[in-house]
């Protein structure tokens, strides 16, 4: 738990019916905005990780880079973008997953790891699991190994994080918030 857990969920802001009716979209942007917010949003991360071995953030197309990227930095090791497919120049290997209303598919260029690294599965939110999960294997069919799965939110009722945990992953997240 990090102790600046309830000043990082205050700084969320919920937006409700967005982007349909019954969602209660859990906007980030403010957080983001204030400079000191979000100083203690990559502390927060970097005390979590800062004694853990690992050679690399996974950090997941898009907003997953705004959190990985410093926090990478931060820890001396590499950042690796999970990139939405087709957004990748090199040799990729590719991951679908199904979406509320269809699939999607995100890639990894075929170097991103060596066998063997440790490597943190880093977004911004955790829903359904699927975006996480489809990383997490693609990190895994290159060799490396998944030390944990990060996020700053977490949406429990939508079970992504209990997937993730049965699918034998380890989950942390700063906040979570009740409700769809």
């Amino acid at each position: 738990m990090s102790v600046y857990q309830d000043e990082i969920k205050n700084a969320v802001r919920t937006v409700e019916n967005w982007p349909e009716s019954g969602v209660m979209f859990r906007d980030i942007m403010p957080l983001l905005q204030n400079k000191q917010i979000f100083r203690k949003l990559i502390d927060s991360f970097v005390h979590r990780y800062q004694g853990v071995k690992l050679d690399a953030v996974a950090a997941i197309d898009a907003r997953g880079f705004i959190v990985g990227a410093p926090l990478a930095y931060e820890l001396g090791v590499s950042l690796v973008p999970v990139r939405k497919k087709g957004k990748l120049p090199f040799d990729t290997i590719c991951q679908s997953y199904d979406l509320e209303y269809g699939s999607a598919e995100i890639e990894l260029h075929t170097d991103a790891f060596k066998v063997g690294d440790n490597v943190l599965v880093m977004d911004d939110l955790i829903a359904t699991g699927g975006t996480m999960l489809a990383a997490c294997q693609l990190v895994k069919k290159l060799g490396a190994n998944v030390v944990e799965v990060a996020a700053i939110i977490d949406l429990p009722d939508l079970n992504g994080s209990k997937k993730l945990r049965k699918a034998g992953f380890d989950v942390y997240s700063i906040c979570q918030f009740d409700g769809l």
